[in-house]
């Protein structure tokens, strides 16, 4: 709306002091012509605002003109839970109205504080995703989002590698996890995980769902964190492994390769030390432990040492 745009060129000014047309326009995502079109329009309102020639000219205020209209809405309150994530407001929809609460958040400072928060800005930075990897499209997220905000019931058909199921799912909530979206919902009074980017169709149905009043979104996915994380070490493997691959393993193995070197103790006279890593399933747990070359010896169990010897063996005829 027009309304809004004009009072986020009010706000940009107010807040950063002088700016060009371009700059402008680009903040608003809008032409040049319609930043001089808006500047006009707020003139004639009777906002004291200047356009200066030149090449270090552009618009302003007037010294000292501090404009009170920097009420939120209600969507633009809702999107503050998000103010770090750009991307996930964006994601959700939300994304305008988080840049429109933020100006007017920063309007309604103290200059000094104003000053401070946009310091901030400029410093800090938050990337939800994971390094080398590219989030998965959730085309059906907003529609997801909205069944989450309005508590209504989701009829879903939802991919798993076991195959495909249609379920009615009652939503509790929304999780950013590496860059990739996460649902948790209620199924036959127990609550399950489901990655947004395997929906293959969900249909709001307009139902409510009851929302269980003890339920705690960020203690529920700590736990199914915690829950995860024993499903998938299966298993320990004794490595012998150089300084190098010490420092490697937090790296690659996570939390897991934390708490290898945590335990490891005292290198030895080499410089080489003895860890214990929890692993996965032996096929995986194969792959993992080659990423770490010659850094690293696989001492037990036998059947992983053995399988590890035997793709070792494999890749060298290969590449002889």
């Amino acid at each position: 709306m027009r309304a809004d745009r004009l009072l986020a060129l009010l706000l940009l000014l107010q807040n950063r002091g002088r700016m060009t047309a371009p700059e402008l326009a680009a903040e608003l995502e809008v032409s040049v012509r319609t930043v001089y079109r808006d500047a006009e329009a707020l003139a004639a309102s009777g906002v004291p605002v200047y356009a200066e020639r030149g090449p270090a000219g552009g618009f302003r205020l007037l010294h000292g003109y501090r404009t009170r209209l920097t009420g939120l809405t209600g969507d633009e309150a809702d999107s503050l839970a998000l103010a770090g994530m750009p991307g996930a407001a964006s994601d959700l929809g939300l994304g305008a109205q988080l840049a429109t609460a933020q100006l007017k958040l920063a309007a309604a400072l103290p200059s000094g504080l104003g000053e401070r928060s946009r310091r901030i800005q400029e410093r800090f930075h938050l990337d939800a995703a994971a390094w080398f990897r590219t989030a998965e499209p959730a085309p059906l997220l907003d529609v997801v989002a909205d069944a989450v905000w309005r508590q209504r019931v989701l009829s879903a058909h939802y991919r798993r590698w076991g195959g495909d199921v249609h379920r009615e799912l009652h939503p509790l909530g929304l999780v950013l996890k590496a860059g990739n979206w996460y649902l948790a919902a209620s199924v036959d009074d127990r609550v399950r995980t489901y990655r947004v980017s395997r929906f293959v169709e969900v249909t709001v149905v307009e139902k409510p769902c009851a929302r269980p009043a003890d339920f705690d979104l960020a203690a529920y996915w700590e736990e199914a964190s915690r829950g995860l994380e024993a499903r998938v070490l299966r298993g320990t493997a004794r490595l012998r492994v150089s300084g190098a691959g010490l420092r490697l393993l937090p790296a690659m193995f996570g939390a897991a390769g934390a708490r290898a070197v945590d335990g490891a103790g005292e290198p030895r006279a080499d410089g080489w030390s003895e860890v214990d890593l929890e692993v996965e399933e032996l096929p995986v747990a194969v792959s993992d432990i080659l990423r770490l070359g010659l850094e690293a010896e696989v001492l037990g169990p036998p059947e992983l040492r053995a399988e590890v010897a035997r793709s070792v063996t494999g890749l060298a005829q290969r590449y002889a």
